[in-house]
């Protein structure tokens, strides 16, 4: 007799209009939380990043540059475009021209990505479409050879 073989569900999502990023995150909170978590791991585990930005007195990025990420992390994942309304079109590889990024540099931001959605607990085929997401986008901005 075969034996039937017990798979798990697939989580094969993939976003849609009315089935976004942002929402299966939870919104403008969670999203900020996501942001906040990103500049944490930063500031943790990748100094030569984090110095790359504004920090604050303690030596962390500072309050600023936290809140701009997490308007344009709103609208890129789909929610409210606040980040476009007040500062007008990202232009991410313009933004970070004056930047040198190389395949360190991508590697550390994506580290931090990942230790961010680590610690808030995104997984499943969200998280799998945001790897590729945020991989596709981390290596669109490098600018230097190495």
């Amino acid at each position: 007799m075969p034996v039937e073989l017990k798979l798990p569900p697939s989580d094969d999502w993939v976003p849609t209009l009315d089935d976004t990023p942002y929402q299966r995150l939870g919104g403008e909170e969670a999203v900020r939380a996501l942001a906040h978590a990103f500049y944490d791991a930063m500031d943790a585990e990748e100094p030569a990043l984090a110095k790359l930005h504004e920090l604050d007195a303690q030596g962390r990025v500072n309050a600023g540059t936290r809140e701009r990420f997490g308007l344009f992390l709103m609208g890129w994942l789909g929610g409210p475009q606040h980040y476009s309304e007040r500062h007008g079109h990202p232009r991410l590889r313009m933004r970070h021209g004056h930047l040198p990024v190389d395949l360190a540099m991508r590697d550390a931001w994506l580290r931090s990505m990942q230790r961010a959605m680590d610690t808030r607990g995104v997984t499943g085929g969200l998280r799998r479409f945001l790897d590729e997401r945020f991989a596709q986008v981390a290596d669109f901005l490098r600018n230097t050879e190495g």
